[in-house]
């Protein structure tokens, strides 16, 4: 249920927190942004991510969340977006989030849920942002099996090579590990 150990003090906030979740209490979402306190950061976004799922978050409850929510509330939504949203209606979070400046968030909004909801377009302009801002592209979920083949992404990445080298700047080693992944395969 929760990797690592947690203090008693700890452990008993979770359950209580965990049982108004699944009741769905007013104070639930109260919980969730104090998760960090209670538990401890190192636990907070897996102590997010359990009381989201214990009260089976919609759409309209994850927006509140994140629209509301500092940058650890965000990033926990985003990390819960793949057990709790099958269809698109996230995608704005995910968008919202590769607009940002915050790594933290990039690499949260990069994961399940985008691999299998961006549109190519979005989920090519997500890994440049990812190489943009030093974000490992190991954070990228689904990376070889998007990446295979795709031809306009392996122009983009060769015209960002160009300007950095350019500009007199290095090329990011994930960036040269990407473009391997774009090789054409035999099925492409």
């Amino acid at each position: 249920m929760l990797t690592g150990t947690v203090t008693p003090a700890a452990r008993a906030w979770l359950d209580s927190a965990l049982a108004e979740a699944e009741a769905r209490t007013p104070t639930w979402e109260e919980r969730f942004v104090a998760a960090g306190r209670h538990c401890g950061r190192e636990h907070a976004d897996e102590v997010r991510t359990l009381l989201l799922r214990a009260a089976g978050a919609d759409p309209d409850a994850l927006t509140r969340l994140y629209r509301h929510g500092a940058a650890a509330e965000r990033r926990a939504v985003l990390l819960a977006l793949p057990a709790l949203v099958t269809g698109p209606e996230a995608v704005p979070l995910v968008e919202d989030a590769l607009r940002t400046h915050d790594t933290t968030l990039i690499a949260a909004a990069v994961g399940p849920y985008a691999a299998t909801h961006l549109t190519p377009h979005a989920w090519r302009h997500a890994l440049l942002k990812c190489l943009f801002t030093d974000v490992p592209v190991t954070a990228v979920a689904g990376l070889a099996e998007r990446a295979a083949g795709d031809r306009e992404l392996a122009r983009m990445l060769a015209d960002h090579a160009a300007e950095r080298t350019a500009a007199g700047r290095d090329v990011p080693a994930d960036l040269t590990r990407v473009l391997a992944l774009t090789a054409p395969t035999e099925e492409s």
